[in-house]
């Protein structure tokens, strides 16, 4: 290898905090569920995984995080490097020491315990004492105010948008490289979507946190991310800048609602026709 090649390929490697190549997942060493799936997360940005339920987004976010083999899945082929290191034999505590952590879908949250014990919980990998712990967590509190009012309040009884900061909050106070972020949009108001969505925008900008958002709300996630990749039945069928998969008409007519005749109706489109266009 020469000098100059050597030298791109670590400032490559520099730049990019989670490279996926070419995985293949199987459940129960029969079922196929992930087909030769790639995609890449630079440091410090916001990508958005896109598809409808079952596309394989919430798997591909467990191959990430090491939480398929709970479920009795493997990675069968591929790899999966996060900060130029592969990842797969590590396990899921391993990964979230090294920074690295998933906030599940449906905001799992201990709701026998109040909200500051449950982002306190999130800490528990950690070894930098009390003192920086205690410092995160008022960290925490200033990007989730309402979380402050609730701190002594069950989380069981919050709201589901408050259920959803604490679930993020959580996963801030292991003080990560990069959150996995399952369908932050799922079941709530499109005001606290929003919200929710500003919060993490503010926390790329300021705390240098990447992210890679598995969502099936098109709208909202490419307005936010800066790049996107779209998912169906397992496999990647299209990727691009978040600014261009937003003018894309394809995107425009099957996942915004919005083609050149106005609005559509999704239960309307013939799935082939998509397929056709964008894997010809």
């Amino acid at each position: 290898m020469s000098e100059a090649v050597a030298v791109s390929t670590a400032e490559d490697a520099a730049e990019t905090v989670l490279a996926v190549n070419n995985i293949e997942v199987i459940y129960d060493h029969v079922i196929l569920v992930l087909k030769g799936v790639s995609l890449i997360v630079p440091q410090g940005g916001i990508v958005a995984l896109l598809g409808a339920n079952g596309a394989g987004k919430t798997t591909t976010l467990k191959a990430v995080s090491n939480l398929l083999r709970a479920e009795r899945g493997d990675v069968t082929k591929g790899s999966i490097l996060f900060k130029g290191e592969r990842v797969e034999a590590l396990s899921p505590n391993e990964l979230v020491r090294r920074g690295c952590i998933q906030v599940m879908e449906g905001r799992h949250c201990f709701g026998h315990l109040t909200v500051e014990e449950n982002l306190l919980t999130g800490a528990y990998t950690r070894r930098d004492g009390r003192r920086a712990v205690m410092r995160d967590l008022e960290m925490v509190y200033s990007y989730f105010p309402r979380l402050k009012v609730r701190r002594s309040s069950q989380a069981g009884y919050t709201s589901g948008g408050e259920q959803q900061m604490v679930a993020i909050g959580r996963a801030l106070m292991s003080r990560p490289t990069m959150i996995l972020l399952d369908e932050p949009s799922m079941g709530l108001a499109p005001q606290l979507v929003e919200e929710i969505f500003e919060i993490v925008k503010q926390l790329n900008a300021n705390e240098k946190v990447s992210f890679l958002l598995a969502e099936q709300n098109t709208n909202v996630a490419l307005r936010y991310a800066t790049y996107g990749y779209i998912m169906e039945s397992g496999r990647i069928v299209l990727d691009g800048e978040a600014h261009a998969l937003r003018e894309n008409e394809d995107v425009k007519e099957f996942y915004l609602g919005v083609g050149g005749e106005g609005r559509k109706s999704f239960k309307n489109v013939k799935h082939y026709k998509r397929r056709k266009r964008w894997l010809s």
